[in-house]
């Protein structure tokens, strides 16, 4: 499969507007464009990751579309007169998929896709590559010359997930666990986690045992993924931190091993994560890593262009 056009190309379509939607664990983000692929808006909202449910993900989409509506001062039109594109994290779970595909509150086309997928269509706008991307959770896709496609990761919190946010702050609670037991000797690092739970200034046991065991049995995920910025804050200064960010730099590299084993293809890092953790990344690849050219949003409405000139290719034929 090869998706290298519709990038600043006019497609011919009876939709008013195009979306391309990256939605993940933590946030949501839109991009608005006209057919004629001239941006319009761009909008944000929390997480539609189909695991957190498919309803509150068109809930999160449909908040994060008005939302950029209003800030360009445009009044949005019927859902009717839109097509969206989606990449989703979940949508490699076919059930969550077709409830959500099911639940379209009235869009005039939808395309989907995973999260890998449009990362990967962003970052290489459309062109040979592999991506890895490290957000709440990660996953690596590479899309080969001849148009054949795999991807690595992407298993899902706990059992995979590596290098990811959720990877790292189930790494970090569990350092402070040991720390509270006196496994392990405590740092910044421990005594920041303990506060962020709802502990004292020191990290000593007692009621921060307490308060530590509630928060971990409550997290999911997307909280346990709240810690991650606390590992990197204090890398510099606290030796647990360090080590659990080099773990997560390995982690990243095998990834990219698996992807593209040549070593050949452009490479990005792409997520939340991809920046704070180029620094841990292990050679060659920290030398081999590019910028993803788009985001993820502008890889999905590259799916969204793919899939209605191919459906117009078909009508007229």
């Amino acid at each position: 499969m090869r998706l290298q056009k519709g990038v600043g190309v006019e497609l011919k379509t009876a939709y008013e507007y195009l979306i391309g939607v990256d939605g993940g664990g933590t946030k949501t983000h839109i991009r608005v464009e006209r057919p004629d692929g001239s941006h319009v808006a761009d909008g944000s909202s929390g997480p539609s990751a189909l695991m957190h449910g498919t309803g509150k993900a068109w809930d999160a989409i449909v908040t994060a579309l008005d939302g950029a509506f209003h800030s360009a001062g445009i009044n949005r039109p019927p859902l009717q007169a839109i097509a969206a594109g989606c990449g989703l994290s979940g949508v490699n779970n076919p059930l969550w998929a077709t409830q959500f595909t099911e639940q379209n509150p009235g869009f005039g086309a939808l395309a989907i896709g995973t999260d890998a997928f449009t990362t990967l269509l962003g970052a290489h706008l459309g062109q040979a590559g592999a991506v890895v991307a490290i957000g709440t959770g990660s996953v690596g896709e590479v899309l080969r010359p001849d148009g054949s496609r795999s991807e690595v990761g992407g298993w899902g919190f706990i059992t995979g997930d590596e290098a990811s946010g959720g990877w790292i702050g189930l790494r970090a609670a569990n350092h402070v666990e040991r720390v509270l037991d006196g496994r392990a000797v405590g740092g910044p690092l421990a005594s920041a986690i303990v506060r962020f739970c709802g502990g004292g200034e020191t990290c000593t046991a007692g009621e921060n045992r307490e308060r530590v065991v509630a928060w971990a049995n409550s997290a999911n995920q997307s909280l346990f993924a709240q810690l991650a910025p606390l590992v990197v804050a204090h890398a510099r200064q606290d030796e647990a931190a360090l080590t659990i960010l080099r773990k997560a730099g390995n982690e990243i590299a095998q990834i990219a091993h698996a992807l593209d084993p040549s070593q050949q293809l452009p490479i990005a890092l792409c997520g939340g994560l991809a920046v704070p953790l180029q620094a841990y990344l292990p050679e060659p690849l920290k030398s081999r890593a590019i910028s993803p050219r788009a985001n993820a949003a502008t890889g999905a409405l590259l799916l969204l262009r793919q899939q209605l000139e191919a459906e117009s290719v078909g009508e007229a034929t």
